[in-house]
């Protein structure tokens, strides 16, 4: 029976349909059915005909065609495969040209009868879903008709015009637990990097003294001007480990404050201000001072406090553009001694030219008025 190319209609409000028990063959494309046709055909048809029509899905609950062996539902407005449940002999299926973007991977599972799919023509979305379809036709053993000229990817733009056979997308874009796993692993390795750099480089140890210096600052603003007078009152800072300070009492201060050309020097036992912190004292003799002799030696490495006075005098290298360090070399200072966060003090020795304390008297005269100049 050829019905073809009428304005046949069927809304599925009649139930009773009755069709010759002998109807092998119906086609009925062309027309303008819709889903609810599954619900009156021959339960004997071989071979059915639906293309050109406007059927969305192949309803479920529909009376079984067990004889059908080839179904046509080609430029139609299907959005997926149908399944086979209700076509036990189905052989034949031709669904192209409709709206399939995804097609579902499981078509064979639910078809295993099926020897021949047509599905090209559609408007594929290339996508990680369409990777499973892919695979589909790598294990149905060529059952798929018109591979691949006729299986092209329309969505995305960027991939439009692409052979399926061509797309590829990688696991990883895919598999959204492997990706948070992925990103979670480069995190923490990344955190872990970042914290081993902070351990290595001290960056806390200068964070906090940052900190100090910021929070020195503030107070010295809430202060009291007389109390945070930024003339200059010595000649030079001296900064130096507890250790060497027999050598600091006994040879540096006596030569440089006496005689007619006398320098005043800032030494913390002496001129630190009682009743207030360390560090403000620290940044205040500073500031209030030409120079800053750093007494250096393998004490003054270990000395944290040292440290301390260092970094605040490099800060004010910088921060005012001046040539204030002068660096006294006390005792011989390996490189591999010096610890990492100690970077500056490497800086500043490999780049500034330091006074070596020498251990002949005869030479000591030519130190002391060299120390002299320089200050």
């Amino acid at each position: 029976l050829d019905v073809s190319s009428n304005l046949l209609r069927h809304d599925g409000a009649d139930a009773r349909c009755r069709w010759a028990e002998s109807l092998a063959e119906l086609d009925l494309s062309s027309n303008q059915l819709t889903d609810a046709v599954f619900g009156c055909l021959p339960r004997n048809v071989r071979e059915l005909n639906l293309q050109n029509n406007q059927i969305t899905s192949i309803p479920r609950g529909m009376a079984e065609l067990k004889s059908l062996q080839e179904l046509n539902l080609a430029s139609n407005r299907l959005a997926d495969l149908p399944e086979c449940g209700s076509f036990s002999s189905l052989e034949f299926l031709n669904v192209e040209m409709n709206s399939i973007l995804t097609p579902s991977a499981g078509f064979f599972q639910s078809c295993p009868g099926v020897r021949e799919l047509q599905a090209g023509h559609n408007p594929f979305k290339c996508s990680c879903e369409l990777q499973d379809f892919v695979r589909l036709e790598r294990r149905s053993g060529g059952r798929l008709a018109g591979w691949p000229a006729a299986y092209v990817c329309e969505y995305p733009e960027g991939v439009r015009g692409t052979q399926l056979k061509d797309f590829h997308v990688t696991e990883l874009a895919c598999n959204t637990t492997l990706l948070l796993v992925t990103a979670l692993l480069l995190t923490l390795a990344l955190v872990a990097a970042v914290a081993f750099l902070c351990i290595r480089l001290d960056v806390p140890w200068y964070v906090r003294m940052t900190w100090q210096w910021t929070q020195t600052k503030r107070r010295a603003r809430r202060g009291r001007p007389e109390e945070w007078d930024s003339d200059v009152q010595f000649h030079a800072f001296i900064s130096y480990s507890e250790r060497d300070s027999r050598w600091v009492k006994n040879e540096l201060i006596p030569n440089l404050e006496k005689g007619e050309a006398c320098v005043r020097l800032c030494q913390h036992e002496r001129d630190f201000i009682p009743g207030k912190t360390i560090v403000e004292n620290i940044i205040s003799c500073i500031e209030k001072s030409y120079k800053s002799i750093f007494v250096l030696s393998p004490n003054f490495v270990r000395s944290e406090w040292c440290h301390y006075e260092l970094y605040f005098a490099h800060h004010k290298l910088f921060s005012e553009n001046s040539d204030s360090l002068i660096l006294v070399v006390l005792e011989p200072i390996a490189p591999y001694v010096i610890p990492a966060r100690y970077h500056k003090l490497k800086a500043l020795m490999a780049k500034r030219t330091y006074l070596e304390w020498p251990k002949e008297r005869g030479k000591q005269a030519l130190f002391w008025a060299n120390l002299r100049a320089a200050i």
